[in-house]
């Protein structure tokens, strides 16, 4: 434009890293246009305090700069097609803005406004204008915050943010304003290269900011809140991207599931939500799920540091009984190994401890209490932590004993000078753990039993000695095992894919017991003989069926409730009066009568389920089954498919594993059996085709013996359709 004091300028010869896709530009701008008044002038003050030396245009009808830098009055008379831009006017001239934008070719728009899908109907007709408007054009929102790279140092962000410029970090992205703005206020030592807040994620959500993420070689982890994914096919494909570069990834699900409202009448829904299906995505796809904001963000700081663990095996250190033992019982209910000391290195860390009355004093073990005596003495702590801390010696190419970290447990007190307090003994014990951590090659961990007692001065000078200072022991530990998963998984073979769902499922219609076991039958499911008879006939079909036989009321979910099942029938006597108190609970004249399963003993009733879990896939529930399933909620949840070895890790992470193995004499069961007859299942669920409209199947029980395995009961939750002919 000529006379506004901008000189047009040509971006077309500008690189960008293409296998960013679409975010490229958003992620490293060369040039940023802020549209509005306060907001937009907010987001030119932090632009400049993060450095970011690009061109900032600043696009207001009325005033001639925004923080010193010269307006033009429209989008239209800016020098060029802006890489990103912020749109910080009202919800309806934000569409009309964003359209002007993509005409002339920017890289996209971060819409601050609200008013949109959250609003209601008209709010909806709004966003889909703003999209018809894009054409194409990236739009971050509406309803954000923005987005802030500390890179390149461009914030698009109407407010104050806490971010210091980086060379590379972790990038976070959050749907939540509020949240994104809080996580550029935590003050962990940990480098922050993006983040990204969604709101509305009307054209850019989490699975494409993943995708571009795990390609900016300035990032090196990822930590997403996520309370909803849209496209989970490409989510999967961009963490396999992730795996294959060594970012770890990093997920805090949150929201209330529906699905129980939705399947009242399964066992299931009242024990697993839909976020279990959420973790079951993560753990096949490498993505290690948390359950808090701080988690999510002590996990991305030892991650980003240490990388993956080679193993679980770790050495605390302590000169308190007290935390050794507060660090034993926390990694009880973990996935951490604490080996024991053999006699050599017992030997060597005594040596290190130096001869004297008090070494015979301490009990050298793991946890190990090395004692105050050596407290302020750099030498023998430096000793003493190496000797401990060390790799094991060399046996057939595999270390002996050595670990896999270690952890120092150290609170150092207040720096308040009001307070009177001197941390200088404090001192050599950290930096003898550094410089043994160093020597040894063994990562380490700093962490205070009380996040106060690690002050920052404390936690930057754990990072100049390289090790990851983290704000508390149970922190620490969750982390580690955090860490030591996410080496497994980098080096372990892609799983199969999930299957994906076809349509959605509404209005359910549930399928009585005896169409469901016939369907599951006619699927290779083992069933017991059974038909749908009147009273008058029951005694004559057991007869025919073979003794003992059980009868059952029909029209009823949950039969073992209300006293619904009649077991060990041996005569047709028996039988008729089962059936007449059967019938008459319901009104009606038919009851079912199958022969008795589990003639040989029954080891155990196991819960099997397949769910429809939109949009995340199908997932196949396992766990104690029976009359008690509710109550002890004992489940393990996988996506589907699975292999034989899936469902068996599957039963071993079952409280009554033991039962299924053999304990106290008795026989375990056919385990062959039962991982086919749960395979049948998935496969039986995985065969229906969109008429069918399947939902939910449950098996409960299906009865585990030692020669076999067999469907007892079963529920089956379906959307309807015109004929039922195909069940």
């Amino acid at each position: 434009m000529e006379g506004n004091g901008v000189d047009r300028v040509d971006r077309v010869d500008r690189s960008f890293s293409p296998s960013a896709g679409r975010l490229a530009r958003l992620l490293a701008p060369r040039s940023v246009a802020l549209i509005g008044g306060r907001p937009a002038e907010t987001a030119i003050t932090q632009c400049r305090r993060l450095g970011f030396a690009g061109d900032l245009w600043a696009v207001h009808p009325t005033r001639s700069d925004l923080g010193g830098v010269p307006c033009v009055s429209s989008v239209d008379d800016l020098p060029g097609p802006p890489d990103a831009a912020v749109v910080a006017v009202n919800r309806h001239a934000t569409v009309e803005v964003v359209g002007r934008l993509a005409a002339m070719g920017a890289g996209a728009a971060v819409c601050y406004a609200s008013g949109f899908a959250e609003a209601g109907s008209d709010g909806v007709a709004l966003q889909q204008a703003l999209l018809a408007a894009a054409d194409g054009m990236p739009v971050v929102g509406p309803n954000c915050y923005g987005t802030v790279s500390a890179v390149v140092g461009a914030a698009l962000w109407p407010d104050q943010q806490g971010l210091r410029p980086v060379d590379q970090g972790v990038a976070l992205v959050t749907q939540s304003g509020n949240i994104g703005l809080d996580l550029t206020l935590q003050t962990r030592p940990m480098p922050i290269a993006h983040v990204l807040t969604l709101g509305n994620q009307a054209d850019v959500g989490i699975e494409e900011c993943l995708e571009a993420l795990v390609c900016d070689t300035a990032v090196t982890g990822v930590g997403l809140h996520i309370e909803a994914l849209h496209d989970v096919p490409r989510f999967v494909d961009a963490c396999r991207r992730a795996s294959d570069r060594g970012v770890p990834v990093v997920a805090l699900k949150t929201g209330s599931s529906t699905r129980g409202a939705e399947i009242a009448v399964s066992h299931t829904s009242s024990i697993v939500g839909s976020d279990e299906a959420y973790r079951a995505l993560f753990e096949r796809v490498g993505v290690r799920g948390v359950r808090s904001i701080p988690e999510l963000l002590d996990t991305l700081h030892v991650m980003n540091r240490l990388g993956g663990l080679r193993g679980n095996r770790i050495v605390s250190l302590s000169c308190s009984g007290g935390e050794a033992s507060l660090v034993a019982d926390r990694c009880e209910g973990l996935d951490l190994v604490l080996p024991a000391f053999d006699d050599g290195r017992v030997e060597r860390i005594r040596s290190a401890l130096g001869d004297g009355a008090e070494t015979d004093l301490v009990s050298v073990s793991n946890p190990f209490d090395y004692h105050t005596f050596i407290w302020g003495d750099r030498k023998r702590l430096t000793a003493t932590f190496s000797a401990a801390i060390a790799p094991g010696s060399s046996a057939g190419g595999a270390l002996d004993g050595g670990p896999d970290a270690a952890v120092l447990v150290l609170d150092f007190p207040s720096s308040d000078p009001e307070l009177g307090l001197n941390d200088a003994s404090w001192w050599p014990t950290l930096e003898a753990f550094g410089a043994a951590s160093c020597a040894t090659g063994t990562p380490g961990i700093v962490a205070a039993s009380m996040a106060e007692n690690l002050p920052p001065v404390v936690e930057v000078a754990a990072v100049d000695l390289g090790l990851v200072p983290v704000r508390g022991i149970d922190e620490a530990l969750v982390t580690l095992e955090a860490t030591a998963w996410w080496g497994r998984r980098v080096d372990a073979p892609a799983p199969a894919p999930a299957t994906p769902l076809a349509g959605s499922a509404s209005n359910q219609v549930v399928l009585a017991e005896a169409e469901a076991k016939a369907w599951l039958g006619g699927h290779g499911v083992p069933v017991p003989a059974g038909e749908l008879v009147s009273v008058a006939d029951a005694a004559t079909t057991a007869e025919r069926i073979g003794w003992p036989v059980v009868v059952k009321v029909v029209g009823v979910d949950h039969k073992s409730d209300v006293g619904g099942v009649a077991l060990d029938l041996h005569d047709g006597a028996t039988v008729e009066a089962a059936a007449t108190r059967m019938a008459a609970m319901t009104g009606t004249d038919r009851v079912l009568v199958e022969e008795q399963a589990g003639g040989s003993g029954v080891a155990a009733e196991l819960l099997v389920t397949v769910r429809r879990e939109d949009p995340v896939g199908w997932l196949l529930v396992i766990g104690t089954g029976g009359a008690l399933v509710e109550v002890l909620a004992d489940t393990r949840s996988l996506l589907l498919p699975v292999t034989d070895d899936d469902v068996r890790s599957a039963l071993r992470g079952l409280a009554i594993w033991p039962l299924l193995a053999g304990v106290r004499g008795l026989p375990g069961v056919d385990l062959n059996a039962v991982v086919a007859a749960v395979q049948r299942i998935a496969f039986a669920a995985m065969a229906t085709d969109e008429r069918f409209g399947l939902v939910e199947l449950e098996v409960n029980p299906l009865l585990a013996a030692p020669d076999g395995a067999t469907v007892v009961d079963a529920l089956i939750t379906r959307a309807p359709r015109a004929t039922d002919a195909e069940i």
